[in-house]
């Protein structure tokens, strides 16, 4: 509580009460000025942006996920083995060749004549797959094929043609070797003789396949 002992402290007292009633005064009009302007920055914005509309949800499509296929991994595996252990590297074939001029071979059942009449020609060859310059397990595996496809199509006579070895080390024909074993091995192969001269001579087999079926 104030105290006014003189006319001098009255005037005083007055002109602070004055000084605080100005200050306030000035205080609410900035607050008013700032609470305008404030308004008139929004119209402007809505103006200047316009009417928003909410964006509609939109119910997301289930997506189809499709599973993929199951890989016959073990199947493959199974196949891959019989294929491996079907013919054979270390398989001793001389023991069923026929010891004549030609090395033929005739399955057990299988009568001379059919390698007689390989040998004439009395089979059309249809399809023949030539196996120079590849290596042994390109080779086998080529003639493989090739002999699965051939029966697949119903191809009964065929010529495989594995050189004579001439450019081999020492000259030995280990590729004509191997043939004439990975094709006895071969339960599709019915017989096989060297072809003829004109035909590949030494460096060709005629081979009798299985009918199809």
């Amino acid at each position: 509580m104030v105290t006014v002992k003189s006319l001098a402290d009255l005037k005083q007292v007055k002109k602070a009460i004055e000084t605080q009633a100005k200050l306030e005064a000035e205080r609410k009009a900035e607050a008013e000025r700032l609470a305008r302007q404030n308004t008139a920055d929004k119209d402007l914005f809505l103006k200047a942006v316009g009417r928003v509309q909410p964006l509609a949800v939109q119910a997301k499509a289930p997506l189809k996920t499709e599973k993929p296929k199951p890989v016959p991994v073990q199947r493959q595996r199974d196949e891959q083995a019989v294929l491996s252990e079907a013919i054979s590297d270390e398989f001793d074939v001389s023991t069923l060749l026929d010891a004549d001029e030609h090395m033929s071979f005739r399955r057990p059942g299988i009568g001379p004549d059919v390698t007689r009449k390989l040998r004439r020609g009395d089979w059309a060859i249809q399809r023949e797959i030539d196996l120079h310059g590849l290596r042994t397990d390109e080779a086998r595996e080529a003639l493989g094929q090739f002999i699965r496809e051939a029966r697949k199509h119903g191809i009964r006579c065929v010529r495989v043609v594995h050189g004579k070895g001439l450019g081999s080390p020492g000259k030995t024909p280990v590729l004509k070797s191997r043939v004439h074993s990975w094709l006895v091995q071969k339960k599709e192969v019915l017989a096989f003789v060297q072809a003829k001269p004109a035909e590949g001579g030494a460096g060709a087999l005629i081979v009798l396949l299985q009918p199809a079926g």
